[in-house]
């Protein structure tokens, strides 16, 4: 029998470990609230573990439970980030990858240039992105094609429009984040992203099933999970 993870199921994540957990259990993890209620680590780490100054805590631990290899992470959920277990990867790959997020012609043939160097990069921070790219505020110098320099100014100071929609397409994937460290040998800061593609981290993922196969049963998965969420709300987050 389905175990049943509404908001009233659920304990408190209280470490690294339990978060991976989760995530494993449920298949897909939004790291914040997504309109089902309790589907989220924002709503089911304890309290001290979502901000603090004095211990490690959700934020610290998105790299650790990325490096275990048994989840990829990145903007998969509604433009916001989560997990979902390499179970799932392939069926939300295989679904995803079907769908157009670019808005036109213009900017899928942007999209793919942007993927075609995270690929032959291998992994890229956005700081890797704009030196090979060209994406430099107050530069306008030759990029590796005519369509990345007639893309306004705004756009070429700001990947995360482009580097979202290849995460909400799961053709790209966080694999890591890096931190500076202090003398005393001490991480601070906001964790940087490194990105990579999902077939760089995990192989190939490839599933036997159509995307709309895919699609329902992701969508089963999910209402089995909460039923009492509504198809709006689930059909939402398959995207």
């Amino acid at each position: 029998m389905r175990q049943n993870f509404g908001a009233e199921a659920w304990k408190e994540i209280r470490s690294a470990e339990e978060m991976e957990q989760t995530a494993l259990e449920l298949g897909f993890l939004p790291f914040f609230r997504c309109g089902i209620p309790g589907f989220s680590i924002e709503e089911r780490i304890a309290e001290e573990y979502w901000f603090s100054d004095e211990a490690e805590g959700a934020w610290e631990w998105k790299g650790p439970v990325i490096r275990e290899g048994h989840c990829a992470y990145g903007k998969f959920f509604a433009k916001k980030a989560g997990y979902v277990s390499l179970e799932w990867l392939p069926d939300l790959m295989n679904y995803r990858r079907a769908q157009q997020y670019a808005k036109d012609e213009d900017t899928a043939a942007l999209d793919d240039v942007v993927l075609q160097t995270i690929c032959g990069a291998g992994h890229v921070t956005v700081k890797d992105l704009r030196r090979m790219l060209g994406f430099a505020r107050g530069r306008s110098r030759r990029t590796a094609t005519d369509l990345v320099n007639e893309i306004p100014e705004e756009e070429r100071v700001s990947l995360e429009p482009i580097l979202t929609r290849l995460m909400m397409e799961v053709r790209v994937v966080i694999a890591d984040f890096e931190y500076n460290i202090d003398r005393h040998g001490n991480r601070y800061g906001w964790g940087v992203a490194r990105y990579t593609t999902p077939e760089t981290l995990y192989g190939n993922l490839r599933t036997g099933r159509t995307p709309e196969e895919s699609r329902q049963r992701i969508y089963e998965h999910l209402r089995g999970l909460f039923p009492e969420a509504t198809e709006k709300q689930v059909a939402r987050l398959i995207g």
